[in-house]
C-alpha cells in the first residue's frame, strides 16, 4: 500500500492550513485584480515552502518530487496560480542543487534566502515552445564569460523573480547550454505583463536579453549540457507541478459543486438530492481520485531514480500531466454545470477554476505533446 510519511502528513497539513487561512480569504480578490500576491508568497517563505527543494544546509527542507506535489496540491486548492510560483521557483533550485557547484549553490541560495525571491524558468520562445531544437537565444562566448541574445515568451514571474533559468545555444548545431541571470543584468528587459484568460495572480511576461553580460561562473554545468538539465527539469517537474496544481484546482471544484448542491434547492429539495448531480459528482471524485494515484506514482518513481530518469518513467510523467490537465477541465466544466447561472458568473469561483484549468492543458508541454511522448514510448517498446 502507498503511504505518505509522517513529515510528509505534517507538511501537507501545514500547507493546508495555510491555503485555508491564508490564500482562500483572498483568492477572488487576486483573481480580480490579476496582481502578484507577494503577501502570500511572504507567507509561503516564513513557513519554509516557497524554496522547499533548497538544501537543509542552506535553509531549505531539501523536498522530493512527492513532497513538492503534496505541497503544490494543497496550495493550488487554496488558488491554482500559486502553483506556478512554487513550481518555477524550486524548478529553479533543484537544477541548481543537481548542476550546480559549491560555490554556485552557496551564492544562488544564500541569495534567495534573504527574503521571499523568486525563481524563473526561462525556455519557450516566440518560435519555439513544444520545439525545444528552435531556439534561437545565443549565448557567444568572450573573455571571462558569455553574451547572450535573444528573446523568450510566456515567463513565468518575469519582472517578479530574482533568479532566471535561461536556455540558449552555445554553437550554431544543436548545443544548448544553461545559465543563472540575475536580476540585475544590464541587458535585461522584459515586455509588458500577458492579460490571460486564467491563472490571473501569476505573472507573464516577455524576456529579452540585449547584448546581457552573464559571467562563466553562471553557467551551470558544461557548454552543451543544457539538454541533459531540460530532460531533468522538465519532465520531472511536469508530474510535481503542473499535474499537481491541476489536481488541486479540481479538487477545490468538487469542495465547491458539492456545497453549493447541498444548498441550492429546487422542486422543494436540495440538488445533491438528485440522481443526475450524484452521478456527475460521483464522476468528478473518481477521475480526482485516479489522477491524484497517478501523480503521487509517478512522482515516488522520479524520486526512486533521482537524476537518471528512464524513458518509461518519462512517459509517466507524461501520462500524470495530460491525465491531471484534462481531469482538471472536466471537473471544473461539470462545477460550472452544477451551479447553472451563478456558476458562470464571476462572483462565484468555479468560473475562475474552469479558466484556470484550460491553461494547465496548454503550459508546461501541451497536451497533444504529452500524448506523443506517450505515443512514441509505445512504439519503441
Amino acid at each position: 500500500m502507498f503511504e505518505l510519511t509522517e513529515e510528509q502528513l505534517m507538511i501537507q497539513n501545514t500547507v493546508r492550513k495555510i491555503a485555508t487561512e491564508k490564500i482562500m480569504p483572498r483568492a477572488q480578490e487576486i483573481d480580480h485584480a490579476d496582481e502578484f500576491p507577494m503577501d502570500i508568497a511572504e507567507v509561503l517563505y516564513e513557513n519554509n515552502i516557497l524554496g522547499m527543494a533548497m538544501p537543509e544546509e542552506y535553509g531549505g527542507i531539501q523536498a522530493d518530487a512527492l513532497t513538492m506535489s503534496l505541497v503544490i496540491e494543497e496550495a493550488a486548492r487554496g488558488l491554482t496560480c500559486i502553483g506556478p510560483m512554487l513550481l518555477s521557483t524550486n524548478s529553479v533550485i533543484r537544477t541548481i542543487d543537481i548542476m550546480g557547484t559549491e560555490e554556485q549553490k552557496h551564492r544562488f541560495f544564500s541569495r534567495l534566502n534573504e527574503g521571499p525571491k523568486l525563481g524563473a524558468f526561462c525556455l519557450t520562445e516566440p518560435n519555439a515552445g513544444s520545439d525545444a531544437h528552435s531556439l534561437k537565444t545565443y549565448a557567444k562566448k568572450v573573455e571571462g564569460g558569455y553574451v547572450l541574445n535573444g528573446q523568450k515568451c510566456f515567463i513565468t514571474l518575469a519582472i517578479v523573480a530574482d533568479l532566471y533559468l535561461v536556455f540558449a545555444k552555445t554553437n550554431q548545431d544543436r548545443e544548448i547550454s544553461c545559465f543563472v541571470v540575475e536580476k540585475e543584468t544590464e541587458g535585461l528587459s522584459f515586455g509588458k505583463v500577458e492579460k490571460k484568460m486564467g491563472l490571473h495572480g501569476s505573472i507573464t511576461a516577455d524576456m529579452f536579453l540585449e547584448n546581457a553580460f552573464v559571467p562563466e561562473e553562471n553557467r551551470l554545468g558544461k557548454e552543451g549540457d543544457g539538454w541533459y538539465i531540460l530532460n531533468f527539469v522538465v519532465n520531472s517537474m511536469r508530474a510535481w507541478g503542473a499535474a499537481s496544481f491541476a489536481l488541486g484546482n479540481a479538487q477545490a471544484a468538487l469542495d465547491y459543486a458539492v456545497q453549493y448542491a447541498k444548498q441550492r434547492e429546487q422542486f422543494g429539495k436540495p440538488i445533491i438530492e438528485f440522481q443526475a448531480i450524484q452521478f456527475m459528482i460521483a464522476d468528478m471524485a473518481i477521475l480526482i481520485e485516479a489522477a491524484r494515484c497517478l501523480v503521487r506514482m509517478t512522482n515516488a518513481r522520479v524520486d526512486l531514480e533521482g537524476g537518471k530518469i528512464t524513458r518509461e518513467t518519462l512517459a509517466m510523467v507524461a501520462k500524470a500531466k495530460c491525465f491531471a490537465a484534462d481531469v482538471g477541465m472536466k471537473v471544473t466544466t461539470d462545477a460550472v454545470q452544477i451551479c447553472g447561472g451563478n456558476g458562470y458568473m464571476q462572483e462565484y469561483p468555479v468560473e475562475r477554476m474552469m479558466r484556470d484549468a484550460k491553461a494547465i492543458q496548454i503550459l508546461d508541454g501541451s497536451n497533444e505533446i504529452q500524448r506523443f511522448i506517450i505515443g512514441r514510448n509505445l512504439a519503441k517498446n
